[in-house]
Order: structure tokens, then C-alpha cells, then sequence
């Protein structure tokens, strides 16, 4: 009979006690209790939240605006949101330090130059949306997720497996059904060439966008790491905010720079008086756009910093359907049978995504069960 010795766990000691009872049961059963952490839900919520941003983006357009810099201010300008949390953050964690709190000084320099990254991103997206219906500037934007994929491969070292490969190519095609299908969903009226600009706009902006989420994990893996109390018990959601809060003010300052140079803030009010929905109805669009923009913003830094950026590109991509949605009913834009396959060619993508996860981390659990049982 074996014998346990006064070392093993309380686990394993009752397991010995039981007849037929073995440690491996209890450790074969974890598995089936992985829970994705509290943080992460929240920043997919965040996500999910702020799909609303494409859509109002796509009201601005269709209603009378113009500026391109303006629509891409409306996704950077939403960060002093973030000063009153960041700020209680920061003071509920003063007994480690506030010092060892705050970025550092070289995360806070990459944090600045992504925002730039982004706030161009931001800009190419705006000519997308402009010249595309939302629904088809959603399903291009989805190939986002290819890019990230390609380049979380490239600079961090993405290991593909069957289903995250099956995911990209899937995400591929779909947008692609949309460049061969009957009319490739131009609205009436557009001229092919413009909606062809608009067509690789859309796909520049996702290469852009694919990029970035990489970078931004780069970053944090490379320049994130603290000394001092902090080291073992930060505040992880108040480095994401820092994070969004620098990545925003350096895009927004790019925004501003691009508004200046183009003249937008003297025709502001212009703009207003004609714009479709009402003056009144034109300051709150942008608002709510900005605001919308910013959950969406920090989802995806806090999916980034707490799992991974190709986690944050496919909550990006989750939120397509619901912009499909919205489209449908708000803008009252057409669905054809193109823009119907490729939304099911990229839901299949994301399943596929989902499960493989599901799979993996259930496989992990299980080699750790099994390294952790040998060495007892």
C-alpha cells in the first residue's frame, strides 16, 4: 500500500483515506472550472457597450458631417472620462506607493506613440465609414482579426492552432464575399470608384487597427513591469486606464493638429445649422459618440492587458453582428444575400475561435493536473 507523506496535499491525503479514490479525479475535474477572471468580463462588456460608437460615427456621416479629423477626435477625445476612476484607483493603492503606481516612464513614451498609431487609424477608418455603409465598413473592419493575428504572431509570439487558423481564414473570406457579390452592397447612387476608395480604406484601417492591438501588448510585456510593493499586488485596472488615458491624449493631440490644419473648427457650426437631425441633435451625436467610443476603447486595453490582443480583436469583431443590427434598424440599410453570407462566414470564424479556446484551455488544465500528480 502506498503511503502518503505528511507533505501532500489535503487532497491527495483524503484521496489515500477512500477507497478507489485517486488524486487524479480531483485534479481532472479543474478543468471544467476554468472561469475566464472578473476583468476580463468587464472589459468584454465594455466592448459589447460601446458598439453603439460605429453606429452614431455612421449617423454623423449620413446626416450632413464631413470632417474626417472630427470623426476620428470622437474616438480619442473620451479619455478625461477616465481621470475620476483612475484617480480613485490610484488612492485606494496609496500604501504601496503612489510613485510605484504610475506607469513607467517608458511604457508611458510607447503608450504616446501607439496613441498617434491609433489616432491615424482612427482617421482612415472615418474615410471607410464615410464613403460605406456601416453594415459593409463593419464586416471589412472585421479583418482586423486577421491582422492581429498575423502580427500577435509576429511580435508576440501567437502560437496558431487548428481552430484560431480556421478563424483567420474564415474572417478572410467574408469580407471578400462583399467584393464579388452583386453590386458589392454599393449604395445607390455611389460611383465604383468611391466605393471601391472606401473599400480599401475600410481594409487599411483593419491592417492599422491589427497592428496597434499587438503593439499595445508588446508594450505592456516589455515596459510594464514594476519594482516595489506594487510588484506583487498593483492595481491592474488602473494601468489599463493610464494606458487608454495616455494612448487617448496622443491621438487626441494628433486629431486636433490634423482639425487645425484643414480649418474644421470654424465650420463647426456651420455644419451644425445643416446638419440633418437638428442642431441640438448634432452636439449629441458627438458627445455619445465620443463616450461610446471610449468603453470600446478601454474594453479593448483591458482585454489586452488581463488575456491577450487577439482576444481584444475578437471582442472587435463580436461586436459586428450588433452593428449589423443597429444598421438594419436605425439607418435602414439594405441586407442582401452578400452581406448574409459573409456575416455567417465570420460568426462561424468567431465559434470557431471560441471553441478552440475552450479547448486549449481545457488541455492546459489538464497537462498541469498531470505534471502537478507525477511530481507527488
Amino acid at each position: 500500500m502506498a503511503t502518503i507523506s505528511p507533505s501532500a496535499s489535503p487532497a491527495m491525503q483524503e484521496a489515500a483515506k477512500t477507497p478507489g479514490a485517486s488524486p487524479l479525479g480531483a485534479t481532472a475535474a479543474a478543468p471544467a472550472r476554468y472561469r475566464p477572471s472578473p476583468l476580463v468580463i468587464f472589459s468584454a462588456c465594455l466592448v459589447l457597450l460601446g458598439a453603439g460608437g460605429p453606429l452614431l460615427l455612421r449617423i454623423y456621416f449620413v446626416h450632413g458631417g464631413q470632417s474626417l479629423w472630427l470623426s476620428a477626435l470622437l474616438q480619442m477625445i473620451g479619455w478625461p472620462l477616465l481621470l475620476p476612476p483612475m484617480c480613485v484607483s490610484l488612492f485606494r493603492g496609496r500604501r504601496h506607493g503612489i510613485a510605484n503606481l504610475l506607469l513607467p516612464p517608458r511604457l508611458v513614451g510607447a503608450a504616446a506613440v501607439l496613441g498617434v498609431f491609433y489616432a491615424v487609424s482612427g482617421y482612415v477608418y472615418g474615410m471607410g465609414s464615410q464613403a460605406l455603409p456601416l453594415s459593409t465598413s463593419s464586416l471589412l473592419i472585421a479583418t482586423q482579426l486577421a491582422f492581429t493575428a498575423i502580427f500577435a504572431f509576429l511580435l508576440v509570439g501567437l502560437r496558431f492552432t487548428p481552430f484560431s487558423a480556421n478563424a483567420v481564414v474564415l474572417l478572410t473570406i467574408g469580407p471578400a464575399v462583399l467584393g464579388v457579390g452583386p453590386g458589392s452592397g454599393r449604395p445607390a447612387g455611389q460611383s465604383s470608384k468611391a466605393y471601391w476608395v472606401g473599400f480599401c480604406e475600410a481594409i487599411a484601417a483593419a491592417a492599422v487597427t491589427g497592428l496597434v492591438l499587438p503593439l499595445v501588448e508588446l508594450a505592456m510585456e516589455r515596459y510594464g513591469r514594476r519594482t516595489g510593493p506594487a510588484a506583487t499586488a498593483p492595481p491592474p485596472f488602473s494601468t489599463v486606464m493610464q494606458v487608454q488615458a495616455v494612448m487617448g491624449a496622443a491621438g487626441m493631440m494628433v486629431c486636433l493638429l490634423g482639425m487645425a490644419i484643414k480649418s474644421d473648427f470654424g465650420a463647426l457650426q456651420a455644419e451644425a445649422a445643416v446638419f440633418g437631425l437638428g442642431k441640438t441633435n448634432y452636439y449629441l451625436v458627438l458627445v455619445w459618440a465620443a463616450v461610446l467610443w471610449q468603453l470600446l476603447n478601454l474594453g479593448t486595453v483591458g482585454l489586452i492587458s488581463c488575456a491577450s490582443s487577439l482576444l481584444a480583436g475578437i471582442m472587435i469583431a463580436v461586436i459586428l453582428p450588433l452593428s449589423e443590427i443597429l444598421a438594419v434598424i436605425f439607418l435602414h440599410e439594405k441586407f442582401d444575400g452578400p452581406k448574409g453570407i459573409a456575416l455567417v462566414l465570420s460568426l462561424w470564424g468567431f465559434a470557431s475561435y471560441l471553441y478552440g479556446e475552450k479547448v486549449q484551455k481545457k488541455q492546459e488544465a489538464q497537462k498541469t493536473g498531470d505534471l502537478e500528480l507525477a511530481a507527488h
